[in-house]
């Protein structure tokens, strides 16, 4: 697995290419002199961990002929900006499913607790340091 980032103006505004071109891109906070050109390395990963959990989940439920209508994942880290490093101290993450039928939401719920306890390879780099919980919502079956 390989990265590639480079500068693209005079301040924080960077490229980051992926080994198979897909392209994102990081900028530094206004108050530094970025100018909200792309995600804050921190904020990808909040993304990182959002995006590992919900494959998981999907890929779980799959696997048990579970399709899902919809998944969001609210994300939300919480970091002390008096410390330095500023590192996250905690991390939430609310999974929002929608068209689970009733029968399957138990599958559900273990599908996210599989995630976030065995296999999202992001949230168990993570948890050294910040304390990770979630929660998991449903939507009702689109009709």
């Amino acid at each position: 697995m390989n990265v590639k980032i480079k500068r693209i103006d005079n301040d924080f505004h960077m490229e980051a290419v992926n080994d198979t071109g897909n392209i994102v891109h990081m900028d530094g906070n206004p108050a530094i002199g970025g100018h909200n050109l792309g995600v804050r390395p921190m904020q990808m990963l909040l993304m990182g961990v959002g995006g590992c959990s919900s494959i998981d989940i999907i890929s779980i439920l799959r696997k048990q002929r579970v399709e899902l209508d919809s998944i969001e994942i609210e994300v939300n880290g919480e970091r002390d900006p008096k410390e330095v490093p500023a590192l996250f101290k905690k991390i939430h993450l609310t999974f929002i499913l929608g068209g689970v039928d009733v029968s399957d939401q138990s599958k559900a719920l273990k599908a996210a607790q599989l995630s976030m306890d065995k296999y999202c390879s992001v949230s168990k780099m993570i948890e050294a340091v910040a304390e990770i919980t979630y929660d998991v919502q449903f939507l009702p079956p689109e009709y």
